[in-house]
């Protein structure tokens, strides 16, 4: 305000002395690209210990830059051990000689294994996602 009554007319801030921001370039926000594409699970400390900056100036350059967001889902795709495998059949070989009319409810899918199990934590099924990424599952 004492400025301006003083006859300055401009509301922006001049350039000011001191060290510039050097950590968001392109080099930078490419690498984190790049982790994160690699393991989408990545926390946000995890990358900045990686990538060798500040964990802010990581969330920064994650959500402005790289327009990313952590996403959770219930159901996690994971592929299934051979034990887990043989479980299925067994059972499904049970349900068979149970039911008669069995295959006329049956609803079939694609051949995608998928295992559901329940997380410790909210953290750990946490997944970083653009806004063009597909829906999680």
């Amino acid at each position: 305000m004492k400025r301006l009554s003083e006859g300055r007319e401009s509301v922006t801030d001049e350039e000011r002395s001191g060290r510039p921001a050097a950590s968001r370039t392109e080099e930078n926000i490419a690498k984190n690209r790049q982790i994160v594409r690699e393991n989408c699970r990545l926390t946000v400390r995890s990358i900045a210990e990686q990538v060798n900056i500040g964990r802010e100036t990581v969330r920064k350059l994650l959500t402005e830059d790289i327009d990313m967001r952590k996403v959770c889902a219930k159901m996690v795709p994971k592929e299934l051990t051979e034990e887990q495998k043989k479980r299925r059949v067994t059972i499904c070989e049970d349900l068979l000689e149970r039911q008669d009319d069995i295959l006329g409810r049956v609803i079939t899918g694609d051949e995608t294994w998928v295992y559901q199990y329940d997380p410790e934590t909210k953290q750990q099924i946490a997944q970083w996602k653009t806004a063009n990424s597909p829906r999680p599952k």
